[in-house]
């Protein structure tokens, strides 16, 4: 059958509207013409939304115990280290802080701080941590997505921000840090869109990790969560790092996607020769360790009730700790960490460490996030005329030194 005027112009619509959202968020669903003609890449919509529950379907048969689990898994952690060159990790440097001053609100303070995560490679964010608290308190940290629109970037979104200081005040010490080539960093020449952003980003979240314990977390609660790129971040940190010890990636665990960035899908962290892995196996390696997807309708985890959260939980059911994988779908929503996305990760970070959730949600579910003070970006940096930018800092891509 012919198809209708109006049938090609909705699909035309569609696409554009398709590709527009995904350039506004900086990324793109099909990477550049270098990565698609790499045969050692997976990017973007690598698989069809059949060929990616086939995939998981056909490679469920090799592992139908632990140690077969765990074989895989090795073979997939080797993987993502050797595409990422860090089979072998560098020496881990001083961290090396600069702290800001300390701006107090209503039950959470603000600290703008840097870290050097390399010599001279400078790792800019700020930390969000309760007023009221005893003991050593847990650990989380937030990577950010792909988000450019002007006044709604990355960590800075009024969104994040809520999240950040909401978590906070649950009783966590939260670091909330910047992409590659993003905020401050950006302005002083970085760039996100690198060949290399993906090793300095896996590279970023291991030395934060080690700066949140630095600052007194507990080692053996820190959790990570993120949404569209700061999912990827998030399970791609916690396939190759134990200490991360809970995971929320939010809307972007796909059979299918890839991801459409260089941070995520720039480097051979899926294919080698024969031996082909997903995002969903990524996700897994962190099993039994608990773990939250967030998903919707509107984007590339539309799929996740029926195909990819059943795979994850039978990696789960291997380690008889089925419990310990949750999903909660939300099939009218988009791409984003809204607050319905909130509201299904506070309580599950409440749950697996120790957070009181009454801060952060009241006994109706309603959110309690009305009086968090949004802080302009540029509020947010680290580097100003008290605080200047070390002269041995790099401010380029290129300058690294592994």
């Amino acid at each position: 059958m012919m198809p209708t005027i109006q049938t090609t112009l909705s699909y035309f619509l569609f696409c554009t509207l398709l590709t527009g959202f995904l350039f506004l968020n900086g990324c793109d669903a099909s990477g550049s013409e270098d990565e698609e003609s790499d045969p050692a890449l997976s990017v973007g919509h690598y698989f069809t939304e059949e060929e990616g529950a086939e995939f998981l379907d056909r490679i469920r048969e090799k592992y139908q115990t632990e140690e077969e689990w765990e074989s895989r898994a090795e073979q997939i952690r080797n993987l993502i280290l050797r595409g990422t060159g860090l089979e072998e990790f560098p020496e881990k440097h001083d961290l090396n802080p600069l702290m800001g001053d300390v701006r107090t609100y209503d039950g959470y303070t603000v600290q703008n701080v840097a870290f050097e995560s390399l010599p001279g490679v400078f790792v800019t964010g700020s930390v969000y941590t309760p007023v009221e608290a005893e003991g050593t308190l847990p650990g989380i940290l937030s990577p950010h997505g792909h988000f450019t629109d002007p006044g709604d970037v990355g960590r800075y979104r009024p969104d994040a921000q809520k999240r950040f200081a909401a978590m906070a005040r649950m009783g966590a010490i939260v670091f909330a840090y910047d992409m590659v080539g993003y905020g401050q960093l950006e302005e002083l020449g970085w760039e996100h869109h690198h060949p290399e952003s993906l090793r300095l980003q896996l590279w970023n979240s291991i030395r934060a990790t080690d700066f949140l314990i630095s600052l007194g977390a507990d080692p053996g609660r820190i959790a990570s969560t993120g949404a569209s790129g700061g999912g990827s971040q998030t399970f791609f940190h916690a396939a190759v790092d134990e200490r991360v010890s809970v995971s929320a990636p939010v809307v972007m665990v796909s059979a299918h996607f890839f991801g459409g960035c260089v941070c995520e899908s720039g480097m051979p962290i899926h294919k080698d020769g024969d031996f082909q892995t997903n995002n969903v196996e990524i996700t897994a390696l962190v099993a039994p360790r608990p773990l939250l997807l967030v998903s919707v309708g509107g984007d590339w985890t539309k799929n996740t009730p029926d195909v990819e959260y059943p795979h994850i939980r039978h990696i789960y059911e291997l380690y008889n700790r089925p419990e310990n994988v949750e999903y909660v779908h939300l099939p009218d929503e988009n791409h984003d960490y809204g607050e319905s996305k909130r509201a299904a990760v506070y309580p599950f970070l409440a749950k697996h460490l120790g957070l009181d959730l009454s801060k952060a949600i009241d006994s109706e579910g309603n959110l309690l996030e009305d009086d968090i003070v949004i802080e302009e970006q540029n509020d947010l940096y680290p580097f100003d005329d008290e605080h200047p930018f070390p002269e041995h800092g790099i401010s380029h891509n290129d300058d690294v030194v592994w």
